[in-house]
C-alpha cells in the first residue's frame, strides 16, 4: 500500500451499470484530506456528466473546493450517490444542481445545459465524463444494441452536450473530455468502448482547433486503471481483486489522483494548453 492507496481490493461484483459508489469496498478516495483549494475556479460554473460518483464525483468536489458551483448529470438509479456528492459539494460552501436522466436522450443532452444556465446564470466549464462499458470476448459477441448504446453514451452525448453548451461558453471557458488509456492501446474485451474513447481523443483535438479563435480551450484526460464503480459493475470479482497491479506503480489509481488534472485543465494554469491530453495511469508510457 502506498500511503492510504490500497494495492489490492476484496473480491466484489455489482450487477447494474454504471455502478454504485456507496456499495463499494473500500470506497474510492475522491479528494485527498490535505488538498487545499486556492480559488483557481472562484465563482465559475461547471457541468459534469456522470458527476455523481467515481472520477466525476472527484472532479465536482475538487471544483467546489476551488470555488466553483457545479451541476451533475447522472442516471436515476444513482440518486443516492448523487445526493451524497451534492452534500460533499455543499460542505465546500458551493452549490450543486442535480440533473438525473439518460444521455441517450437527445433532448436531455440539451436540457442539462439549459437547466444549468437557468439555475446558475452561466456556464464556464463543461466536463464530458459519463461512460459505460460491457466486456465481450469477441467481436462476434457484440450485438448492435450494445454497440449503439456505447456510442450513444460515450461519444455522441459529447457532441450533443458540447453543441448545446457552445452558445453559452465565451473566451477563457473550457471543455474537458474524459477519454481513456484504451484510446491509445486498445482493450481486447472492450472493443466498442475503446473505439469510443479513440473517437473522444479525435473529437478533443478537432474541436480544439475549431474553438481556438474563440479562445475556448478543449482538452482531455485519459485515466488508466482507476478504482470507480464502473470497474466493479464491469469485471468479474477475480479481476477486481487484482485491478491495477499490472501498472509500474503496482496499484490502481484513486479518483482523487485524477481530479487535480481536471482542475489544472479548467483553470488559468493551463492557459497555453488546448487539444492536449493528460495521462494519470500509474506510469504506463503512452506514445501520444
Amino acid at each position: 500500500m502506498e500511503g492510504n492507496k490500497p494495492d489490492s481490493f476484496p473480491e466484489q461484483k455489482q450487477e447494474v451499470q454504471p455502478g454504485l459508489e456507496h456499495e463499494m469496498t473500500p470506497k474510492p478516495e475522491f479528494i485527498r484530506p490535505n488538498y487545499k483549494g486556492s480559488s483557481k475556479l472562484q465563482d465559475k460554473v461547471a457541468l459534469i456528466t456522470g458527476g455523481d460518483s467515481g472520477i466525476g464525483r472527484s472532479v465536482a468536489i475538487h471544483f467546489a473546493r476551488e470555488g466553483a458551483d457545479v451541476a451533475i448529470s447522472y442516471v436515476k438509479n444513482e440518486q443516492k450517490d448523487a445526493e451524497e456528492t451534492k452534500e460533499l459539494v455543499e460542505k465546500e460552501g458551493r452549490k450543486c444542481l442535480l440533473l438525473p436522466g439518460d444521455l441517450q436522450d437527445k433532448k436531455y443532452c440539451i436540457s442539462i445545459v439549459e437547466d444549468t444556465v437557468k439555475h446558475f446564470g452561466k456556464l464556464n466549464i463543461l466536463v464530458n465524463n459519463a461512460a459505460w462499458q460491457y466486456p465481450k470476448e469477441n467481436l462476434t459477441d457484440l450485438e448492435d444494441d450494445q454497440i449503439e448504446k456505447t456510442f450513444d453514451i460515450n461519444i455522441l452525448s459529447f457532441f450533443r452536450v458540447s453543441r448545446a453548451a457552445l452558445k453559452h461558453l465565451k473566451e477563457g471557458d473550457t471543455i474537458i473530455n474524459t477519454t481513456s488509456i484504451n484510446s491509445y492501446r486498445g482493450h481486447k474485451e472492450l472493443i466498442d468502448y475503446s473505439s469510443t474513447k479513440g473517437a473522444i481523443t479525435a473529437f478533443t483535438r478537432s474541436l480544439s482547433g475549431t474553438l481556438a479563435e474563440k479562445k475556448i480551450r478543449v482538452n482531455a484526460v485519459a485515466p488508466g486503471p482507476i478504482w470507480t464503480p464502473l470497474i466493479v459493475a464491469t469485471f468479474p470479482p477475480d479481476q477486481t481483486k487484482n485491478f491495477g497491479k499490472d501498472t509500474p506503480l503496482g496499484r490502481a489509481g484513486q479518483p482523487s489522483e485524477c481530479g487535480t488534472a481536471y482542475v489544472f485543465l479548467a483553470s488559468e494554469d493551463s492557459s497555453y494548453f488546448t487539444g492536449q491530453c493528460l495521462h494519470p495511469n500509474g506510469g504506463i508510457v503512452i506514445n501520444a
